[in-house]
């Protein structure tokens, strides 16, 4: 009887310290570093890269590109900050700069991550449930969350200051003059999408009025001349997604560019939209790569890739545009299970690089100086 006891014992302490250990190397995985060409003397420091990491993995993480060093820095928070044996979180969907502080959208683990920018250590954390996107003004951090609002955080004391109620389902918002546009989806309830932009008074942080679009809106980006370009996922069915155009001196549609529309970057005169379209026919994905001049809203053939790298990318996910060379950094999703691709293109459409990520790379933002 004691012998099957202690051999009862032996197996538990064993199995948690298997457990025990498998935990904590979740939390303390380490920094990878890749070397790539380096960019010379720029305005950027480097890029961010934020990886999602799949729903319920706890594999969130943010990657570094040093433009001077050329170094790529692979799973930095864990180095940055090695108290945090969890790691950043559960599911990594946006990211943000705003003066010297990183702010870091964790959806699945309901947070805003504050971080120094030079170095990625954590200064504060803000918890809001189902967060989803952000954006600033002001000393302001806007943060929509699925619960059918927008959270205010005021940027120095890391305080929420106040909710403003807008549509169900709010997902990515942009800034025009002192009104703050919020892209409401509805994306919990398939037969009952929600179709419009919330208007919010950034002086009263009140919603003031609501603009039809289409349904389940998604992306929302500002060009330079104020108009508000905004996506939408349509139903994944009949109902394919699309680019619409706000102008937002009359708050009204007025361009539908009738282009599929997954993610999209603005930098000066352009826009460059990737797009990963589901086919019943064909039962596969349709990728495609579009190119629109902003100033006179026209679509330029042929994309903005010229060499067949576009048909490297498995799964075209996150995209941005260096905002002094014009190259386009699209990030590869591969199978949302095993680790992604960084592509860098530059401005004539042609492979600079690729290198290896984390899983899910989504989400991008360049340090500039």
């Amino acid at each position: 009887m004691k012998k099957s006891l202690s051999i009862k014992v032996l197996t538990a302490l064993c199995l948690a310290t298997i457990l025990w250990s498998c935990r904590k190397d979740k939390g303390v995985t380490p920094e990878e570093q890749t070397q790539l060409p380096g960019q010379g003397s720029t305005a950027v420091n480097g890029l961010y890269v934020l990886n999602e990491g799949n729903w319920g993995s706890n594999k969130a993480s943010i990657d570094y590109y040093d433009y001077a060093t050329g170094v790529y820095r692979k799973n930095i928070y864990g180095q940055a900050n090695p108290s945090a044996t969890l790691g950043l979180g559960d599911v990594g969907n946006d990211i943000k700069i705003y003066g010297s502080k990183l702010y870091i959208i964790v959806n699945g683990s309901g947070k805003l991550e504050i971080l120094d920018v030079k170095t990625a250590k954590k200064l504060a954390q803000v918890d809001i449930s189902n967060c989803r996107y952000l954006t600033f003004y002001k000393n302001k951090a806007y943060v929509t969350a699925y619960e059918g609002f927008v959270a205010v955080v005021d940027t120095a004391t890391y305080k929420l200051d106040a909710k403003i109620t807008v549509g169900r389902e709010p997902e990515e918002m942009a800034v025009v003059g002192d009104r703050l546009y919020v892209a409401n989806s509805g994306g919990y309830t398939s037969s009952n999408y929600e179709r419009t932009l919330s208007v919010v008074d950034l002086a009263t942080s009140k919603e003031i009025k609501r603009i039809d679009v289409a349904i389940n809106l998604h992306r929302v980006k500002a060009d330079q001349y104020g108009d508000l370009y905004v996506t939408s996922r349509g139903n994944y069915g009949d109902v394919k997604s699309n680019l619409y155009v706000i102008d937002t001196k009359t708050e009204a549609v007025k361009r539908k560019f009738d282009i599929e529309a997954s993610n999209f970057a603005i930098d000066k005169d352009f826009a460059y939209i990737i797009s990963t379209a589901w086919s019943n026919a064909t039962m596969s994905n349709v990728i495609s790569y579009s190119k629109i001049n902003v100033k006179d809203e026209t679509i330029i053939p042929g994309g903005f890739i010229s060499d067949g790298t576009d048909k490297e990318i498995v799964m075209p996910y996150g995209i941005a545009v260096d905002p002094i060379s014009s190259e386009v950094y699209i990030t590869d999703a591969k199978d949302y299970v095993t680790p992604g691709t960084l592509y860098s293109i530059d401005k004539n459409g042609k492979k600079k690089f690729s290198v290896s990520t984390g899983d899910i790379p989504a989400h991008l933002v360049f340090y500039t100086k």
